[in-house]
């Protein structure tokens, strides 16, 4: 049990409408999940308002609520008023659960792509040299070597705090952490303390969110404005944006790059299937990652460990043996040479780094086969664009679902097909099933062809209209190439 007073360091509230010496063991912001014990938090969302849910509560023997408006005197029950109620949880959260933050170094990677792939293999590096590590990602969460399922990319603040003071039980000295923009922007980590924060490239996505480029460059500088004076902040130079991200930050700046001057500079030696040979501040270091994004990655992942106080020659040795996250830039062969690559990318951007990376590995005589689809209910402006990237960048391109979610998937394929030309439409075939478009690639695919299947990356689900049913893009093209040898 918590003392309601210890729970409300750091919160600017109004006032407290009740009896302010109140314990409380638990926060919930989901009303049918409230108890006597719980504080509710009355959250504002887009579809739902947690004050309509007050009386439900109170029924249930809720005793404090948080609320961003005075409700009439309820017998018994304790009102904290706050001006923001999002705000509020997440400083209760940190609260609740003793600042775990503060006890851990907790390092957020935040960016448009490499989120994943940076935080991931900043977990696997720091492992392998013998730390306890936690992680929190879009993929999965992990304390040590306990895996637990993600749901978001960065979780609520509750499950957040929850996490980290898990991790600090089990003795983690590093936590390594996506930091998504629609959790800076609705202050889910709002009172952790970050050890460091890495910035590894901006593009559009995610403006069914924010609505303009620019609002959603300022939500991500937001994460570096609130770095404090004994943090590091570490940039990607070859981003335009780079720089930006930093311009009022008040910790320690840092930057890396491959085609830019920089503190971490890199440059690419080799690139093939066969791995990355890089140059890293002069140094050769031959990985088994592929593509110059994963290069960018590398060079962020060493400039972390050297700035958390890494031997130069054990982060780069350790570098080496890295091996690819799954659902990123993932590969596999078939028995007559054809490869099918797996990939998350979902952007503009990323869809066009990884056909550029095909583009830079493939043989002379090797066809590039593109399979690409977009959510639904997310940003509609990116369809057209990633159409028009496939086609132009590929010898083939299937046009298919990718998760619909609420959507009618021929309107999303519609809205595809409305950023390619006459010409370009005839190029691009649309198939809806995706299993029947993996199928479809296979089957055109000849020895040494490639075929990018982009946009679901590690997911093993395919949502429609609520209902997630079971799909996985590398068992798929694993079991159709494992037909073609019968």
């Amino acid at each position: 049990m918590r003392k309601l007073s210890d729970l409300l360091h750091a919160v600017n509230y109004k006032r407290i409408i009740g009896d302010d010496n109140r314990e409380v063991n638990e926060l919930v912001f989901d009303s049918r999940k409230a108890n006597s014990n719980s504080m509710f938090f009355a959250i504002v969302g887009a579809n739902h308002d947690g004050h309509d849910f007050i009386s439900k509560v109170v029924k249930n023997g809720c005793t404090v609520v948080v609320v961003n408006k005075e409700l009439e005197l309820i017998e018994g029950l304790t009102q904290i008023v706050v001006e923001d109620t999002h705000k509020a949880l997440s400083l209760i959260a940190c609260n609740f659960f003793d600042n775990p933050s503060k006890k851990i170094r907790l390092i957020g990677v935040t960016g448009t792509n490499g989120k994943t792939t940076t935080a991931t293999l900043l977990y696997k590096l720091f492992t392998d040299i013998g730390n306890q590590v936690g992680l929190i990602s879009t993929v999965v969460n992990k304390i040590g070597e306990r895996e637990i399922l993600a749901t978001h990319t960065t979780p609520n603040p509750i499950a957040l705090n929850e996490l980290l003071a898990e991790m600090v039980s089990k003795g983690c000295a590093y936590c390594f952490m996506e930091v998504s923009s629609h959790a800076i922007h609705q202050n889910r980590i709002l009172g952790l303390q970050f050890f460091g924060g890495v910035f590894t490239n901006i593009t559009h996505d995610h403006l069914d969110y924010h609505e303009t480029f620019a609002e959603y460059i300022r939500v991500k500088k937001l994460f570096f404005d609130g770095l404090p004076e004994n943090a590091f902040a570490l940039s990607n130079q070859d981003d335009k944006n780079g720089s930006v991200m930093l311009q009022n930050t008040k910790a320690s700046k840092h930057f890396f790059a491959l085609k830019s001057m920089a503190e971490f500079k890199g440059k690419i030696i080799q690139n093939d299937f066969d791995g990355l040979l890089l140059s890293i501040n002069n140094v050769e270091v031959l990985t088994q990652l592929i593509g110059e994004f994963n290069a960018s990655n590398l060079l962020a992942v060493y400039a972390v460990a050297r700035l958390s106080g890494i031997e130069e020659l054990v982060a780069l040795t350790s570098l080496s043996s890295l091996r690819s996250v799954e659902g990123r830039f993932q590969y596999l062969r078939s028995t007559s040479g054809i490869t099918a690559v797996i990939d998350y990318a979902h952007t503009p951007d990323a869809l066009e780094n990884v056909l550029d990376t095909i583009q830079s590995l493939r043989k002379p005589q090797a066809k590039i086969i593109s399979i690409v689809g977009c959510g639904g209910d997310r940003d509609r402006t990116k369809r057209p664009k990633m159409a028009k990237i496939a086609v132009s960048k590929s010898d083939h391109v299937i046009l298919t679902s990718d998760n619909p979610r609420t959507e009618d998937p021929l309107s999303i394929l519609d809205e595809m097909r409305a950023g390619l030309n006459d010409i370009e439409g005839v190029l691009a075939l649309t198939i809806p099933d995706r299993k029947q478009a993996i199928q479809t690639a296979i089957v055109i695919a000849k020895p040494h062809d490639i075929i990018l299947i982009a946009g679901k990356g590690h997911e093993k689900y395919q949502e429609i209209n609520g209902v997630k049913y079971d799909f996985d893009d590398f068992n798929t093209a694993n079991e159709l190439f494992n037909q073609m040898k019968k």
